[in-house]
């Protein structure tokens, strides 16, 4: 869901996204709602039901503490290096560490433990997470100056680009999809420089309109391994060079959406609390840390598997063939 909410605001601001205090109380209605699934009745604490077999949610608590400047008079994102977190994201990954501690806790004191897998993970990063890389770059003079450039040599045409979706990635829809279109588009990008500022506001002017990789037309569905014919990709697709956030003003420190390092290598966690070879509790000891590579896809086919189901019923599995986590 998205994080803003008809709840009565808090903290001064409708936008629940520009103040993590306002993120982490928008987070707190799904904690108890899973609290309530787990004490047996359906989200609203209301209605007696059976508990779920699957219950989840998402914090997004972490994710704003990421990209805001500064919330509650602290600092966002990560210390030089891109390795430590900052004061603000501190603060958060503390409340969020605090409400897996409440949902574990209820999972025990219902009883739950020795037949609940708790995962966690995260559906991206955000780039970049050293300060020192950001370069924000306003992607809306990008797009005038590529339709205007269409204009002249299509002076009654449409603009170009019709949507865009722009974070630390370029994703345009153009109004002619033909393959010269998006050539055009492709090489205009290419061969321009675009002005943006770094952390501490200072201009910065980037090549190639920020991008490292541009793909466009059927290179694009070559690169999502898709058929030409899905109506779905955009026309053009482009890779940004690292640090680069695309946004007006000064309001974002990082971004997701793209293809870096920052925004894909995410953790996951699994602890099968209960479940050791002689089914008492779970040892701790045995706990450890895995360096080889899995993906976040396995999650859906694994989560199938520990309910005893087939994770080829998914028609994902069938497709590209995703294979359970393996066990450690």
């Amino acid at each position: 869901p998205e994080i803003n909410s008809a709840a009565p605001a808090s903290y001064g601001s409708s936008d629940w996204t520009k103040n993590n205090l306002a993120t982490q109380q928008y987070d707190g209605y799904k904690v108890q709602s899973v609290l309530n699934e787990i004490g047996s009745t359906d989200h609203s604490g209301t209605v007696k039901r059976p508990v779920p077999a699957i219950f989840g949610m998402n914090f997004q608590s972490v994710s704003t503490a990421q990209k805001l400047p500064t919330s509650n008079g602290l600092t966002g994102g990560y210390l030089a290096g891109g390795v430590v977190p900052g004061p603000l994201l501190s603060k958060a990954l503390d409340y969020v560490d605090a409400s897996l501690g409440r949902l574990q806790s209820a999972i025990a004191a219902h009883g739950l433990a020795k037949q609940t897998t708790i995962i966690l993970s995260a559906k991206h990063g955000q780039s970049p997470t050293d300060p020192a890389a950001l370069v924000r770059v306003p992607d809306a003079p990008i797009i005038d100056g590529l339709n205007a450039a269409w204009k002249v040599g299509h002076p009654t045409a449409a603009d170009l680009v019709v949507f865009s979706t722009n974070d630390d990635v370029m994703q345009l829809w153009l109004s002619d999809h033909s393959t010269g279109a998006a050539a055009f588009a492709k090489t205009y990008l290419a061969t321009h420089s675009a002005a943006g500022n770094t952390i501490d506001g200072a201009a910065k002017t980037v090549a190639a309109s920020g991008l490292s990789t541009i793909y466009a037309g059927p290179e694009v569905a070559q690169y999502f391994k898709t058929d030409q014919s899905d109506a779905r990709y955009p026309d053009i697709f482009g890779l940004v060079t690292t640090g680069v956030v695309y946004t007006g003003g000064k309001s974002k420190i990082a971004e997701h959406g793209g293809a870096s390092a920052d925004d894909r290598d995410v953790p996951l966690v699994v602890s099968t609390v209960g479940a050791s070879d002689d089914g008492g509790d779970r040892d701790d000891s045995r706990s450890r840390t895995v360096d080889s590579a899995v993906e976040t896809t396995q999650i859906a086919p694994t989560i199938l598997k520990l309910l005893g189901l087939d994770p080829k019923q998914l028609q994902a599995v069938q497709i590209e063939g995703t294979a359970v986590l393996p066990r450690h």
